[in-house]
């Protein structure tokens, strides 16, 4: 079983991931946040290491990808190799990746795309950008104290976006987070979304 976490900054990804790995007894995949090269000069200037940090960034996601897939295990994954391009295609919107190189990110996703296998369901956090406003800055990490409101409102529109294009690719349970639910619960939406959906099962153990 392969469930993906989906959300905006400051959702509560992580912490789902963790405990619902817990509950099932399988692996968790976290963001590479700690070992990011980029993270910190991407936040000091974003125009100059948007792009690289993009390109490290899915580098990174396809190799966790295909490892959590070969190691023939259950998994639970912190934000899926897909989102990322919810952030590059915004940074272009911006200005601050121009076109030649968004071209050639999207070069690069769409060639790995081909070796990757889709998550058996995304769990997509629908969280309010003001919400989780007050989320980052209680968990204050320096790197994310640049982050804007209007920022996560845009971020949160495409989100929305790309949980409707995946919807055509797997299965998409939106839940609404803005308040954290029991992780039992959603154990149970998972497990009755993938066994209503045999196309999907693989490896389905119930708990």
């Amino acid at each position: 079983m392969f469930i993906g976490i989906s959300g905006i900054i400051g959702a509560g990804k992580t912490t789902l991931t963790t405990q619902l790995a817990e509950h099932f007894g399988c692996r968790a995949y976290f963001e590479p946040v700690v070992e990011n090269a980029y993270l910190a000069d991407f936040y000091q200037d974003m125009k100059r290491w948007g792009a690289m940090m993009q390109l490290y960034l899915l580098a990174k996601r396809f190799e966790q990808h295909q490892q959590l897939v070969w190691c023939g295990e259950g998994a639970v994954q912190d934000r899926t190799i897909y989102e990322d391009t919810i952030f590059a295609r915004m940074l272009r919107d911006a200005g601050l990746i121009d076109e030649r190189d968004y071209a050639t990110y999207i070069s690069h996703f769409n060639i790995m795309k081909r070796f990757l296998v889709y998550p058996d369901v995304i769990l997509y956090l629908r969280v309010e950008p003001e919400r989780a406003m007050q989320r980052i800055a209680k968990r204050g990490r320096s790197m994310e104290q640049g982050i804007t409101l209007e920022y996560l409102e845009r971020l949160a529109d495409g989100y929305e976006q790309y949980a409707s294009e995946m919807n055509r690719w797997t299965r998409v349970l939106t839940l609404d987070w803005n308040a954290y639910g029991s992780t039992a619960e959603v154990a149970r939406l998972v497990t009755d979304e993938i066994s209503e959906n045999l196309q999907f099962l693989r490896d389905l153990k119930r708990v």
